[in-house]
């Protein structure tokens, strides 16, 4: 695939409209967790270091659209950006659709782009406002890429050049590694609560990968096809489509489970086999037999996506099989790519941030790019690159 890349551009004097992911929380006007304005900050240091007029936009939060809600608004952003880069004059734009004054070296922070009526209808008067701000629109946000917005779609068919800043570069190439030319073995690790949602994504991934472990409740779905699963989490209308895929693609289900008779931190955990699971009792773990063979099989592999933990890994009882599989992954020699946010949570926890060869910053964009979706942000890019 391919589009402009900014650290292509000679950016001097020019005027830079960023679109970032500075969607973070917010508690009493401070932010609370910084990890994705961190991700920004290489992009935005490197546009002012070439001497850029820098923007940088994002959205924050749902407010409604077209109104101005303190709540949302990105001053607690531009506070967290003035500290970071002192030295650098910082400010932030209410009103700026008809234009905004900003010097070269400078960075206006252009308030939340929900506020804006049209934003999320992709409207093309609102677009074009947008492009009328800069000469090189700068697509930076990953976890927004899957949305056709004007600020991450339509803003980048008016600018005069439009190219992907290096985190959505970087996103691209470590997920192409994965998708487009992996090195095999490829294994792929799908868990996570809900088996309609990954369903597309397994589909997706039984095609390119060599085996495909699944965890959570999309395991338990699998288990139910031969087994009693109790009162576990599981989706009964996907059991034959489990079965299908099982059967045609030789998918690893859990010979062994922990299970609890009650949903809660508290609850003590049994190891059982699967087929020895009774009806007041609900899976919420790999058992180590399952866990221990899935680490085997990650052992051998040489590409890594990894998309959701294998269990309730937030109760101390049933975190064993997703410590288990995270170790392997982290241990692996394998490139391993990593996403979704109950997995980025586990990779905290586990403390393995630094063996995981990429973590991907988009959650449902993640997941759609696995799926072999065309996401709207990249194909814009795409196009424009031909012109």
């Amino acid at each position: 695939m391919s589009v402009i890349k900014m650290t292509d551009l000679d950016l001097a004097g020019k005027r830079v409209l960023i679109r970032a992911d500075l969607n973070v929380p917010v508690k009493e006007g401070k932010v609370t967790s910084d990890a994705r304005i961190r991700a920004s900050l290489p992009t935005i240091e490197a546009a002012l270091k070439q001497g850029a007029k820098v923007m940088v936009t994002s959205h924050l939060g749902r407010p409604t659209e077209g109104e101005y809600t303190e709540e949302f608004s990105l001053l607690p952003v531009v506070n967290y950006l003035k500290e970071k880069l002192s030295g650098t004059n910082v400010t932030l734009a209410k009103d700026y659709l008809d234009g905004v004054e900003v010097g070269a070296g400078e960075l206006v922070v252009l308030e939340n782009v929900r506020f804006n009526k049209g934003e999320k209808k992709d409207d093309e008067a609102l677009s074009k406002k947008y492009a009328a701000l800069c000469d090189v629109f700068v697509m930076d946000a990953f976890g927004t890429a899957h949305r056709a917005q004007a600020s991450t779609h339509g803003v980048g068919k008016f600018a005069p050049i439009a190219c992907a800043g290096p985190l959505l570069s970087a996103e691209l190439e470590a997920l192409g590694k994965v998708m487009s030319n992996p090195e095999r073995p490829l294994v792929a690790v799908v868990g996570g609560s809900k088996v309609s949602t990954k369903f597309d994504v397994l589909q997706s991934l039984v095609k390119i990968a060599d085996t495909v472990i699944v965890g959570g409740g999309i395991a338990n779905t699998f288990v139910a096809i031969d087994n009693n699963v109790g009162k576990s989490l599981y989706e009964p209308d996907f059991v034959e489509a489990a079965k299908g895929l099982r059967d045609q693609y030789g998918i690893p289900v859990p010979t062994d489970s922990r299970v609890g008779t009650e949903f809660s931190e508290t609850a003590p955990a049994t190891v059982k086999k699967v087929s020895e699971v009774a009806d007041d009792e609900e899976i919420m773990d790999f058992g180590d037999e399952t866990a221990q063979a899935m680490a085997a099989i990650l052992k051998d592999a040489k590409t890594i996506l990894w998309n959701g933990p294998v269990g309730v890994f937030e109760f101390p009882n049933f975190r064993k099989g997703t410590e288990i599989v995270a170790n392997a992954i982290a241990d692996s020699e394998a490139f391993s790519v990593a996403g979704g946010g109950d997995t980025l949570a586990a990779i905290d926890l586990f403390g393995i941030e630094d063996k995981i060869s990429y973590i991907s910053t988009g959650g449902g964009a993640f997941l759609e790019f696995v799926e072999g979706k065309k996401l709207p942000a990249v194909a814009m890019l795409e196009e424009r690159a031909k012109q």
